[in-house]
C-alpha cells in the first residue's frame, strides 16, 4: 500500500486529495491499483477563506476542537489559527478491524428499536457502560462471529470495529461485565417477544395466523451440577452422551419468531403443548390461529381440549391412519398443488383430512422397498440352499434370520419365515418362507402418501372451500420454517455445545442466541424483497471485507492525529448495499494525542 496524492485546480485554487492504494497483480502478469482509503484534502497555503477545519476529539484535553490540517510540505500560514502539520511520509496503518459486518449488525439492531428496548429496561441499573451496549455487543458477536462471553473479551473485540460503532472503549467488552449482564436478562424475556412481535408488524406487515411449532435440543460441555435442567434425553444432535436442555420455539410461516421455552432435557414433545397454548394466549391474547405440528407432538386428548376451545390445529397423522380412511378417501376427487403433487380432502366427524400424494416420493419408497426386500430374498434363499449342503444348528439359523431382518426393517414383515420349533430338525421342512403379497402390493400403492389432520372451527378459513386442501398442504410444509430455524441457531449462531455451568446463564446464552436469530431472521426478510439469491450469511461474510483501520499521522509539534477510516467497499459490496438500499454511514471522526513512544501494541498492528 502507499499514499497517493490528487491534485485538481478548482476556482483559480489548487487542492491537493490524499487516498492509501493498494496494487494488486493479475493473472496475465500486470498490476492494477484500487484505493482502499479515502482521506480527503489537506490545505495548502491557501487564503483564510479557502481553508478547510476538521472536529478532533484532543484526548489529551478530553474535548473537540477545530484544526487545520497542512502538509509538512508546506509551510503554515503565520494566520491559521488552531493548524497543525501532518508528516505524511510517516504515515502509518494500524490496527485492522472487520467493520461492514458488525455495522450491517448495528443498523438490524436499531430497525427493530432494541437499543430502545433495553434501554428501558436497563436503564435505571447501575454500572460503568449502559447495559444496553454490553447486550448489543452480545448480541451482534453472536450474528457475526458467534463465540463465549470469554472469546469474545479477549479476541474478538479487538478484532472487530465496535468501539466505534457502540462509542464506548474495552470497557464495555470487559470479562465480568458480559457476565453480569447475561445475569439481568431474563426477567424481560416475555416483554422482548412482544416487542420484537410489534415491530415485525410495523416492519413488514408480518400475520401470525399460522404458528409452526417444534422442538430440538442442544447439549452440554462439563458436570452441569449446578443446572436442574440438564437431564439426558432423546438427542437431536447425536449426543446422548451429553446432558441437554430441550428448547420449543413457536415461529410464523415467515420464519418470525413468537416465543420460545427451555425445558428440561428429558421432556417429551407430547407433553409441552398444552403449556405453550397457555404461554401464546397470555402473552398475545385470543385470535383466531392454527398450529402446525409433527405428528409426535400433540397426543389424541390434547387435540380433543383443542377441539373444545376452538383452537385450530394442521397436524400429520401415522401411516395407519391411511389405511383406516383409505376407503372415505377413495371418492374424493384429486386436485393438482404442482406437476407430481396432488391432494384430496375428507370431511369426517368436525376434522378435516388431506390425503396428500407426491409421484417423486412413490418412486423413492417403492425404490427403497424392492432393494430392501431384494436383500432380503435372497438371504434368506442363501439360508434355504445351505441346508442341504452342511449341518445348522437351530441357534445358528435364528441368529441369521435375525439379521437379515433387522437390516430389512418393516419390509421384513411382509416375509412370514417359519421357523423350527425347540428341539426340533433344521430342515426345508422345517425352515419355510412365504411372500405375503396383498400386504406387499397394498404397501407398494401407499408409498409417496401420507394423511394431515386438520381442525378449522372458523367457515371461512381458508377463504375458498374448494382450495382448503392445496392451502392447507402448503401450510404444513411450511414447517421447514421451524427447521430452518434450529438449523441456523445451531450452525449460524453456534447455540451448541453450552459451556455455562448456571442455569440462568445458560438460559441466558440461549436467550442472546435467539436475538441473534431475529436479527438473522430480519435480514432474511429485506433479502427476500430485494436479493432473494443471497443468504444472511453470505451477506455478513461480504461486507466482513470492509474493515477499519487506523491511519496514525505524526505532527510537527510531537503529537499524532488518528484517523479511523473504514475501507472503500468493493463491487460485490456496493452491488449488495444497493440492493439492500443502504449507505455506509460517514466516517468516525478523528482524534489527537501525545506520540505514542512505545512498540505497538497487538491490537495495533502495522499493515
Amino acid at each position: 500500500m502507499f499514499l497517493r496524492c490528487h491534485s485538481r485546480k478548482k476556482n483559480g485554487k489548487d487542492h491537493r486529495y490524499w487516498s492509501v492504494v493498494e496494487s494488486r497483480r493479475l493473472d496475465d502478469g500486470s498490476t492494477t491499483q484500487r484505493q482502499v482509503l479515502y482521506l480527503g484534502e489537506i490545505n495548502d497555503s491557501q487564503q483564510a477563506a479557502w481553508r478547510k477545519t476538521l472536529e478532533v476529539f484532543d484526548e489529551d484535553r478530553g474535548r473537540s476542537c477545530e484544526l487545520s490540517l497542512f502538509p509538512d510540505d508546506r509551510p503554515v500560514p503565520p494566520d491559521a489559527l488552531n493548524a497543525i502539520a501532518v508528516v505524511l511520509s510517516e504515515m502509518k496503518l494500524r490496527r485492522p478491524r472487520s467493520f461492514g459486518d458488525c455495522w450491517l449488525g448495528c443498523l438490524l439492531w436499531k430497525e427493530l428499536e432494541l437499543d430502545r428496548f433495553w434501554q428501558q429496561k436497563l436503564g435505571a441499573d447501575r454500572g460503568g457502560v449502559p447495559w444496553d451496549k454490553v447486550i448489543q455487543l452480545l448480541a451482534v458477536n453472536r450474528l457475526c462471529e458467534p463465540g463465549s462471553e470469554f472469546a469474545l473479551h479477549r479476541r474478538w473485540f479487538l478484532s472487530s470495529a465496535m468501539d466505534e460503532l457502540l462509542g464506548w472503549d474495552f470497557a464495555v467488552a470487559s470479562k465480568d461485565r458480559l457476565y453480569r449482564c447475561l445475569d439481568r436478562l431474563l426477567p424481560h424475556k416475555d416483554e422482548l417477544c412482544r416487542h420484537l412481535t410489534e415491530r415485525w408488524k410495523t416492519l413488514f406487515d408480518a400475520r401470525f395466523d399460522v404458528l409452526l411449532y417444534d422442538l430440538t435440543s442442544t447439549y452440554f460441555e462439563g458436570s452441569c451440577e449446578q443446572i436442574p435442567k440438564a437431564r439426558h434425553g432423546y438427542s437431536r444432535d447425536g449426543r446422548g452422551d451429553c446432558r441437554q436442555v430441550v428448547i420449543a420455539l413457536v415461529v410464523t410461516a415467515d420464519g418470525f419468531p413468537l416465543a420460545y421455552e427451555v425445558l428440561a432435557g428429558n421432556t417429551l414433545d407430547h407433553s409441552t403443548l398444552s403449556d405453550f397454548l397457555k404461554k401464546i394466549e397470555m402473552l398475545y391474547g385470543k385470535a383466531r390461529r392454527v398450529w402446525v405440528m409433527d405428528r409426535g407432538i400433540p397426543t389424541k386428548a390434547t387435540l380433543q381440549r383443542m377441539r373444545e376451545d376452538q383452537i385450530g390445529y394442521l397436524v400429520g397423522t401415522p401411516r395407519r391412519s391411511l389405511l383406516q380412511l383409505a376407503q372415505d378417501l377413495r371418492g374424493a376427487s384429486w386436485q393438482a398443488v404442482h406437476e407430481g403433487m396432488r391432494v384430496k380432502l375428507l370431511e369426517k366427524e368436525g376434522e378435516l383430512y388431506v390425503l396428500a400424494q407426491s409421484e417423486d416420493r412413490r418412486r423413492k419408497e417403492n425404490a427403497m422397498r424392492r432393494r430392501k426386500l431384494k436383500k432380503l430374498v435372497h438371504g434368506l434363499n442363501r439360508i434355504k440352499r445351505s441346508i442341504g449342503r452342511r449341518k445348522t444348528s437351530r441357534d445358528q439359523l435364528l441368529r441369521r434370520v435375525a439379521v437379515l431382518r433387522k437390516e430389512a426393517g418393516r419390509v421384513a414383515s411382509f416375509v412370514s419365515v417359519r421357523e423350527p420349533a425347540e428341539g426340533q430338525a433344521v430342515s426345508r421342512q422345517t425352515f419355510a418362507c412365504t411372500f405375503q403379497r396383498i400386504e406387499w402390493r397394498n404397501a407398494i400403492d401407499t408409498d409417496g402418501s401420507y394423511v394431515l389432520r386438520a381442525f378449522l372451527p372458523w367457515d371461512d378459513w381458508p377463504d375458498a372451500a374448494d382450495r382448503r386442501a392445496p392451502v392447507l398442504w402448503e401450510w404444513y410444509m411450511q414447517l421447514t420454517r421451524v427447521e430452518e430455524a434450529f438449523k441456523t441457531l445451531k450452525s449460524d449462531l453456534a447455540v451448541r455445545p453450552v459451556h455455562h455451568q448456571l442455569e440462568h446463564r445458560v438460559e441466558a446464552h440461549i436467550l442472546v442466541a435467539f436475538l441473534g436469530y431475529c436479527l438473522t431472521v430480519t435480514l432474511r426478510q429485506r433479502l427476500a424483497r430485494h436479493a432473494p439469491g443471497l443468504t444472511p450469511r453470505q451477506v455478513l461474510e461480504s461486507l466482513r471485507c470492509i474493515r477499519m483501520v487506523d491511519v496514525h499521522l505524526p505532527t510537527t509539534d510531537g503529537r499524532e492525529l488518528i484517523m479511523p477510516r473504514f475501507t472503500e467497499p468493493e463491487t460485490a459490496q456496493k452491488i449488495i448495499l444497493e440492493k439492500l438500499g443502504l449507505s455506509l454511514p460517514p466516517q468516525p471522526p478523528p482524534r489527537i494525542r501525545s506520540a505514542d513512544l512505545g512498540p505497538a501494541s497487538a491490537s495495533e498492528l502495522v499493515l
